[in-house]
């Protein structure tokens, strides 16, 4: 008797780091283009909010409801970006949606440590211009993304 193994092929995940900006959605129109519509791939989209300092806000309220207020506008964006992505003949179960304020981390150890976690086998930005000054004093997320990432392929999308 011949045993058939049940167990169906598992997903390629992409993870991509989104914000407002043009290069975030020409990583996602990208990514939609290549792969949508075809199956076995699945889709996370994640949106990192920098925290400010602790010193920015007045209280603990105001506070709660800055982070309410920005976590509710990365949600919207990031609805648009699932919305393009079903769009483009991905499964709505398919495309997930994550927002999160951003911690003691970076922007690269933020998006590498969600890849980890959801065991994503590419991650996808867009390339932010910066000038040479602004990328040596705050560095290049994709840069450090390229650099630091194990086990995974990295797409900078121009």
């Amino acid at each position: 008797m011949e045993t058939k193994n049940s167990s169906q092929p598992k997903d390629k995940h992409f993870l991509i780091a989104v914000d407002e900006s043009e290069s975030s959605k020409r990583a996602v129109l990208y990514v939609a283009d290549i792969v949508g519509g075809f199956p076995g791939f699945a889709v996370t989209l994640l949106s990192i909010i920098p925290e400010p300092e602790e010193d920015f806000f007045d209280s603990g309220e105001e506070q709660i409801a800055w982070t309410k207020e920005k976590l509710e506008a990365a949600n919207r964006m990031l609805e648009n970006y699932r919305q393009i992505m079903i769009h483009a003949g991905f499964p709505p179960e398919k495309v997930r949606i994550r927002s999160c304020v951003g911690e003691e981390k970076s922007f690269s150890e933020a998006i590498l440590d969600t890849r980890c976690d959801l065991s994503c086998c590419t991650v996808v930005v867009g390339r932010h211009h910066k000038s040479r000054t602004e990328e040596f004093l705050f560095g290049s997320t994709s840069t450090r993304l390229i650099r630091e990432a194990k086990n995974c392929a990295v797409w900078v999308i121009e």
